[in-house]
Formats: structure tokens, C-alpha cells, sequence
């Protein structure tokens, strides 16, 4: 259960009150789960927010199957339930094989991988459990993807790190109509 209510627009500051009206009109409804029921606590940083979103899934030089796979290794290393539910069924669909998505979500050996799926995991996975990024896994990632498409990945993975750290610290609760495995944490 979340660990704050649902947001209303009384529940927002007034001068925050007509972006918190633009993302009710955009959306539909106020967000009921996940970052975008956190973030709408502060209607123009999730604004803001949103924007960095439409440029790493619609601009970014980066193939869907490279934004999933960094989207799940980010979810994986962090625990994050939602968007590890969020994203496994899309990874699959963009191209990722089921034994890679599963041995992700299972931390178990991983099948082996393409030079682009490589050099994504072993990115995230450095820099999420050490801080930092080794010479060899960031040259790794920089002949696959190129200088632009480096830093869109690192991008992405800090943007869903941002999103994590909303989830889980807010203990948000996961959509009803999930159809993949909880994460083992």
C-alpha cells in the first residue's frame, strides 16, 4: 500500500495547479500507481519529467530492444517491481529472448548475449553495484552505441533509476493486470 494518498488538486500547491490539470487532461485520470502517482504530488517537476521521457522513448538514437533491456537492468539492480513489470513483457516483445528476461529477473547465469545486449547489462550492472563504470565496459558500450547513443543510454538508465527511487520509497503499489513474475527480492 502506498505510503501516501492519491493526489487531488486540492491536495496540490496552488501555483502547481494548472500543470496538475494538464496531466489529468493528458492522462485521463490521476495516476493510481507507479512514479506517475508519486510524481504528481509535484505536478511540474513530473511535467518536466515527462519531457526527459518523450526524448529517451521517442527521440533517442537507441532501438527499442537496447531501451528495454537498459529499462530492466536498471529495474533489476534496484529492485523495482513496477517497472520490472512494467517492462519484462515489452523487452520480450522488442526482441529480448526469454532466457536472458528471465535470467535477469532470476540474477541467475545469463544466456549468451549479443555484443549490444553485453555491453548494456554489463554497464548497468557496474555502475549499480559499484558506482562506477570500468574502462572496459564503458568502451564496450561506446563502440556499440556511439558517443550520442552512450549518453542516451546512461540517460535512461539515471531517468528509471529517478523513477525506482519513487516506487520503492514511496511503496507504491504494482497495477492489477500484471502478467510477469515478481521479481525475487
Amino acid at each position: 500500500m502506498a505510503r501516501i494518498p492519491i493526489a487531488t488538486r486540492e491536495s496540490v500547491p496552488d501555483n502547481q495547479r494548472a500543470a496538475f490539470d494538464e496531466t489529468v487532461q493528458r492522462t485521463g485520470s490521476v495516476p493510481q500507481h507507479g512514479p506517475g502517482s508519486v510524481m504528481i504530488h509535484v505536478p511540474e517537476a513530473q511535467r518536466r519529467a515527462s519531457e526527459l521521457s518523450n526524448y529517451l522513448h521517442n527521440e533517442s538514437t537507441l532501438p527499442q530492444k537496447v531501451q528495454e533491456l537498459a529499462e530492466l537492468v536498471t529495474a533489476r539492480e534496484l529492485d523495482c517491481q513496477h517497472i520490472w513489470n512494467s517492462h519484462a513483457a515489452a523487452g520480450r516483445r522488442a526482441g529480448l529472448s526469454d532466457a536472458l528476461v528471465d535470467a535477469l529477473r532470476d540474477k541467475g547465469d545469463l544466456p549468451t548475449l549479443a555484443p549490444d545486449e553485453a555491453a548494456v547489462v554489463k554497464y548497468g550492472q557496474e555502475f549499480f553495484r559499484t558506482h562506477h563504470v570500468s574502462r572496459g565496459a564503458f568502451q564496450a558500450a561506446l563502440e556499440q552505441f556511439g558517443r550520442q547513443g552512450l549518453v542516451e543510454l546512461t540517460m535512461l538508465m539515471g531517468y528509471y533509476g529517478l523513477l525506482a527511487f519513487n516506487i520503492n520509497a514511496f511503496d507504491t503499489d504494482l497495477v492489477p493486470e500484471r502478467t510477469e513474475l515478481l521479481l525475487p527480492v
